[in-house]
């Protein structure tokens, strides 16, 4: 079984999810959204992503993070702000020691819905049912959930094809 932290980043809303599994078995373990107000500065609102995905981090002993890879954004600002804030959950994984690994949606999709092209709403009625939860009322944490849930499975894959063969 490993701990895996799921991030899925914004500047405004960066969600955040906590799955425990061996890619047969899954366990919800907790999530939730740093909520950011758009008053503030950027660098304060970077800091506070950093030091809250620190706080779950230490809380909850996860050995691996998930990151979402950024793939679209509205414009040249909002990528960069987008891009900023992927960077501030990296440096709270590292500096904790955690092994950092990004996905695109495309794959997260396919992953937990088996259709990279399925809409959110599909993709966060999978989670909710492959973790036995109650529906996820935050967007961006059933988002980071799912990011979670993919690197188990794709972890677990990689460990079952590198495994030698028993004759």
């Amino acid at each position: 079984m490993i701990r895996t932290i799921g991030v899925d980043p914004g500047s405004r809303y960066t969600g955040f999810g906590i799955v425990e599994g061996d890619g047969f078995h899954l366990k919800h373990v907790h999530h939730g959204t740093v909520k950011l107000a758009p008053s503030r500065p950027l660098h304060e609102r970077l800091n506070i992503i950093f030091e809250q995905i620190k706080v779950h981090i230490g809380s909850y002993e996860p050995a691996f993070m998930a990151v979402e890879e950024v793939f679209f954004a509205k414009n040249v600002r909002s990528a960069l702000s987008l891009g900023q804030a992927r960077g501030a959950a990296i440096l709270a994984g590292t500096s904790s020691g955690l092994s950092i690994h990004e996905y695109s949606a495309l794959s997260i999709k396919q992953s937990v819905a088996g259709y990279g092209r399925a809409p959110k709403e599909q993709v966060a009625a999978m989670v909710q049912r492959l973790l036995g939860i109650d529906p996820i009322g935050e967007p961006d944490a059933a988002d980071a959930l799912a990011v979670a849930v993919c690197h188990i499975s794709t972890w677990s894959s990689n460990l079952r094809w590198k495994a030698p063969e028993k004759r």
